[in-house]
């Protein structure tokens, strides 16, 4: 999780209403705003809440800086907290930065490819009227995000400043953008040639080549391009400073006073998209035509409204200078003209407001139907109008890596057009395109589908029928437990024609198949014995006391395959006869072994007792128990600990889970939540239920457990060892 302070540079540009407006725009898209909340306001109405904010910030009249206060928290791919971590997330966050007490509204967005949520708070004091501006914020929000992470099990990210403010600015346009920045140029280009500089005169030679110049600026030195676009040299590494540069070289000597000469320089600097896995010279070439022919569309209708409004003006004037005049001829008592000029001036402003308005309305369209976009923006709109190259220019760009945490795809196959109905909602910026099905929103990166938001079995559906439809029949499934469990059943339900490339996964679709087949079978076998015993002139009970039914069991026996003489056979080829049930044939090829009862998991130590020899032989003769070498006595005192310590937090915070220690009882499949090191110790959680299990675990098996994503599926044996994806811990 990211905590951002976006500050407003301009006071006039304060403004915490068009802020709200701008927060709770869907701009037409349904995956946009899915949270709001105000806190702190007597009313939580959003247009009320905005209301009452204004008035208090009208209220203090010395404060000159920007009253809103814009927060932004940004969560990892992937990740998704429900309202009520985020309304916890909200609270602690805005009490570490002193505005616990004060107005706010807070508003989720999930149309990105990050989950992040706005707050908009007012930095003057309800009561006091007092304005708070949060000393060293960025250090205040790294400590309480870091906090954050830890309690409630989000992926950590890195909160040290290692940059300044310039450069994150610079990367941020990157990213933003997609753009190449002068600062990111001049340090992949030039900076090595540049610290390596013996002189001034080398300096200036190596920024000539590259078709810059380095000048005075104030106190410092900055480094202009032809366009006139400047960076402070400082910013591109700090011995680029002037005190470093006047340390090493003496006294500043300037280059002389020319025009930067680009043509014999091999190198300069042009705004092009940053690097990616695919050629966009063609597409970039299509980006620049059309915002050249944007520019030129927008100026000529700017000028033909605004010949308009002039000659509507005119017109208005001249009609009121005639009025004037006939009003001077005519004859009449002085303050019967009067009475006539004040109307005529009166007619002129109401006409002269009227046109003002319209020439605001069509300058209001104008920019906004011809306003200019960044390249990715452009890429966006394209890819969404079905642009296949802007679409695969997106998805190739490096910041793109890929959908997270519960997802679907495919491994080869035939392509099966299933002709789900999937609405396209948007695409960001990384090249995923949300589709919307019913109360579902499906995210598609070109590779795997996730259910981001309403995880409804026809969502689920929807995307199986999607990732057959676009992959292949063969489905991969990475998440958790849970939602694995969730794909094969709707499979299992809808009746798809898929298979699972885990085994596991296979297993278990497999052996539903054969358990619903079995279910509809026995049902029509049951509604036709019933039909067969009470329907009229079917059946009944003979004089020697045996079932004889008229049609079915005299055809079976005449040709063989009837046995009406024995009693309970059931019905041939649905139920075997009693001698052959709980048979152990084929046990190995099935996750399920189903009983006339219901059905029963086999698992080590609770065989059914059906069978032969109820109890199961231990696989792990070989291996050494939990307390093996590599885990010693000490890992034991550090896990109690650790629980200690979060029971004891258990009582003050309600959401925190219940924490014990793993036991041989515990085999079977768990979610991983983490590794941990206490007093030099390695501990694993697992999630199972609603309790986290505490493994002490040895260096080696905390290195692997490292890799996996909170969430991921483990599984776990009596004796403690830990299987992971290709070999057990």
């Amino acid at each position: 999780m990211i905590a951002k302070h976006v500050p407003m540079k301009s006071v006039k540009k304060s403004d915490f209403t068009s802020l709200v407006k701008y927060l709770t725009d869907d701009q037409e898209k349904n995956e946009r705003v899915v949270y709001a909340s105000v806190t702190n306001c007597e009313s939580i109405d959003l247009s009320a809440a905005v209301i009452e904010v204004t008035a208090i910030q009208g209220m203090n009249t010395r404060a000159q800086s920007d009253k809103t206060y814009h927060l932004i928290l940004s969560f990892r791919a992937g990740e998704h907290p429900d309202d009520t971590v985020l309304e916890a997330l909200e609270s602690r966050i805005c009490e570490g930065l002193g505005y616990g007490e004060h107005q706010r509204v807070s508003v989720a967005h999930d149309d990105t490819d990050n989950f992040h949520l706005h707050i908009a708070i007012n930095k003057i004091h309800p009561t006091r009227l007092t304005i708070h501006n949060p000393f060293n914020d960025h250090k205040t929000l790294g400590k309480l995000c870091a906090a954050l992470e830890l309690q409630y099990g989000l992926e950590p990210d890195n909160h040290q400043a290692v940059k300044v403010g310039s450069e994150n600015r610079a990367l941020d346009m990157e990213h933003h953008a997609g753009v190449e920045s002068l600062l990111g140029w001049i340090k992949r280009e030039c900076l090595e040639q540049l610290q390596a500089a013996s002189s001034w005169a080398d300096l200036h030679r190596v920024l000539q080549e590259h078709g810059l110049a380095l000048q005075e600026r104030g106190n410092g030195l900055v480094i202009s391009a032809q366009d006139g676009l400047m960076v402070k040299a400082s910013s591109v590494a700090r011995g680029l400073s002037k005190g470093k540069l006047v340390d090493r070289f003496g006294a500043f000597t300037s280059q002389a006073h020319s025009p930067i000469n680009t043509e014999g320089s091999a190198k300069k600097y042009e705004a092009k998209p940053v690097r990616s896995r695919s050629d966009t010279t063609l597409l970039f070439a299509r980006y620049k035509n059309d915002q050249q022919g944007t520019r030129a569309n927008r100026t000529l209708e700017w000028q033909a409204i605004r010949a308009k409004r002039e000659r509507l003006i005119a017109e208005v004037k001249r009609k009121a200078k005639l009025k004037r005049a006939t009003t001077k001829l005519a004859g009449g008592s002085r303050v019967e003209k009067k009475l006539l000029y004040s109307m005529t001036s009166q007619r002129v402003k109401h006409e002269l407001n009227k046109i003002n308005e319209h020439y605001s309305r069509e300058r209001e369209r104008l920019v906004k139907q011809y306003q200019p976009l960044q390249w990715a923006d452009w890429l966006r709109r394209e890819a969404t109008k079905g642009d296949r190259e802007a679409l695969a220019a997106l998805r190739a760009r490096e910041v793109a890596q890929g959908l997270k945490g519960n997802t679907i795809g495919a491994r080869g196959g035939a392509l099966n057009r299933t002709g789900v109905k999937a609405d396209q909602d948007s695409v960001t910026k990384k090249g995923t395109i949300i589709y919307r099905v019913g109360a579902s929103a499906i995210r598609d990166d070109g590779d795997r589908l996730k259910v981001s938001r309403g995880a409804t079995r026809e969502g689920l559906e929807a995307a199986l029928r999607l990732a057959m439809e676009r992959y292949g029949s063969n489905i991969t499934v990475h998440g958790t437990v849970d939602f694995k469990a969730q794909i094969v059943s709707v499979a299992v339900t809808a009746n798809l024609q898929l298979m699972f490339t885990d085994s596991t996964l296979e297993r278990k679709r497999l052996a539903l198949v054969i358990h619903s087949t079995t279910t509809r079978q026995e049902s029509n076998y049951v509604s036709t014995d019933r039909g067969r015993r009470t329907g009229s002139g079917t059946g009944g009970i003979g004089s020697s006391g045996r079932h004889v039914n008229a049609g079915r069991d005299s055809e079976r026996e005449a040709i063989g395959v009837g046995f009406t003489g024995k009693s309970n056979i059931g019905n041939v080829a649905v139920i075997p006869p009693p001698e052959a049930r709980n048979r152990l044939r084929n046990l190995s090829e099935l996750g399920v072994v189903r009983f006339a009862t219901g059905s029963e998991m086999l698992l080590p130590g609770a065989v059914s007792d059906h069978l032969e020899q109820p109890g199961a032989q231990s696989d792990y003769a070989l291996r050494r128990r939990v307390s093996r070498e590599g885990v010693a006595s000490s890992s034991f005192a550090a896990a109690d600990q650790y629980i200690k310590e979060r029971e004891q937090k258990r009582l003050k915070i309600f959401d925190i889970m219940e924490h014990r220690r793993y036991n041989e009882t515990d085999i079977g499949v768990a979610s991983f939540a983490g590794v941990r090191r206490v007093e030099g110790e390695y501990l694993a959680l697992l999630k199972r239920n609603q309790s986290i299990l505490v493994m002490p675990i040895d260096e080696k098996t905390a290195n692997r457990l490292s890799r996996l994503a909170i969430g991921d599926p483990v599984t776990c044996t009596r004796i403690g060892v830990v299987k992971t994806k290709g070999r057990s811990q």
